[in-house]
């Protein structure tokens, strides 16, 4: 007579319901006060705040410079998994702490290294001054910030799924005359290819509610240089506790259908991976 196994956790029911209570407590409830208090507002005002020409300039910079930021990510971090992951050399470990430092680092720390760095007379701003690329207090500088704080999400989520490819399947693929390339694009690509979309996600996420490393990089020029989490502050700071939850509405409804649609791009890669298996 086969015994039934013991469960570690309680039964389905309890954990659902306490899963759904801490979920509520911390996620859906703020949100759906955040949501609420934006409906204070009548249509007209609300749609006069996240229409206004400040707040369409402050969205086009916010998620233009995040996915731009993401997808530099995405294949930097790429390369830089691959050398920690495939090759010996001196330093690797301090690289590979190196790596996690923006996660410990507090972001307006990050703000003020950056903005020396890259302003007109930082130790690279003036090198690229002198090419007529202004960094810092320009969307590159936004962009340079959102780069610095999102290549952890990706290097994290490809690593240990690449340490997990054996190396002799692509001496197997070199053996039967596959070139290098054919071996990325045919092999090790659609298996990395599901990580890689949720480092992507993850550096995306990150990036559109970054505000800390940005606020200094960026200059905060209205209509130029101004994020819309920086536009939420300046609107608690005038006490139009409305108004800013109605841009934070915005944020959540665009954050939350671009997110779907890379969790549908990635449900849709792991679905075409293990029907080639």
């Amino acid at each position: 007579m086969r015994k039934s196994r013991r469960a570690v956790l309680p039964g389905l029911g309890l954990s659902l319901g306490f899963s759904v209570f801490y979920l509520s407590l911390i996620v859906l409830i703020p949100l759906a006060a955040l949501v609420a208090k934006s409906f204070s507002l009548s249509l007209a005002d609300f749609w006069a705040v996240i229409a206004s020409p400040r707040a369409i300039a402050s969205y086009q910079l916010t998620f233009g410079a995040s996915l731009l930021a993401a997808t530099v990510n995405l294949v930097f971090g790429l390369l830089v998994a691959w050398v920690l992951v495939r090759y010996q050399f001196p330093g690797k470990k301090v690289l590979d702490a190196l790596v996690d430092l923006p996660f410990a680092l507090p972001t307006a720390v990050a703000g003020i290294a950056l903005t020396a760095i890259y302003a007109p007379n930082g130790w690279i701003g003036q090198h690229l001054a002198a090419l007529g690329i202004k960094s810092a207090y320009s969307p590159l500088g936004v962009t340079i910030a959102l780069i610095f704080i999102g290549l952890p999400f990706v290097v994290r989520t490809v690593q240990p799924v690449l340490a997990d490819i054996e190396k002799e399947i692509e001496e197997a693929a070199a053996s039967l005359g596959a070139s290098r390339i054919q071996t990325f694009r045919r092999i090790l690509f659609p298996a990395l290819l599901p990580s890689m979309l949720t480092g992507f996600a993850l550096a995306f996420a990150r990036a559109v509610g970054e505000y800390g490393s940005v606020v200094f990089i960026s200059g905060n020029m209205p209509m130029k240089t101004e994020i819309t989490p920086l536009l939420i502050m300046t609107r608690l700071e005038q006490f139009d506790y409305a108004g800013a939850a109605a841009l934070g509405t915005v944020m959540l409804l665009l954050s939350f259908l671009l997110l779907l649609l890379i969790n549908a791009l990635q449900h849709w890669s792991n679905h075409q991976a293990g029907a080639k298996a």
